[in-house]
């Protein structure tokens, strides 16, 4: 069974979320989601400076089985992107939590608690 912080907020989709100061949001995506795709070969990130809105597809995921769409989580706007994972996407693989991928700057954090926490997220991945 993969980790699930309870420090954390996670989409449907597989992102987390964690809030930082200033409304800073940081991203990725969730061990669960890393466990299904595979190796992870490419990461596709969103522009800085471009608005989303919460649920936007902004980002892509690409493994050796599938490419899969990531979405925003909050709305907002990116405020910086992971470059570490652009040369060595297999950052993702080898600590899901530890490896985020964007930020954004929320307009509205409270967004975040129409997320799941970790028990919700658990039930969600074991149904």
């Amino acid at each position: 069974m993969s980790e699930t912080p309870e420090n954390l907020r996670y989409a449907q989709t597989h992102e987390w979320a964690k809030l930082e100061d200033g409304n800073l949001v940081r991203v990725g995506i969730t061990d669960f989601a890393q466990s299904e795709l595979g190796d992870i070969v490419f990461i596709g990130l969103p522009d800085v400076g471009r608005v989303v809105k919460q649920g936007e597809q902004l980002a892509v995921v690409e493994s050796v089985k599938t490419a899969s769409d990531l979405f925003s989580p909050v709305g907002g706007s990116v405020v910086a992107v992971n470059e570490a994972v652009q040369d060595e996407p297999e950052l993702v693989n080898d600590g899901a939590y530890q490896t985020w991928l964007f930020a954004i700057k929320a307009d509205n954090p409270a967004e975040l608690e129409q997320l799941l926490d970790a028990e919700a997220y658990k039930n969600l991945i074991e149904e």
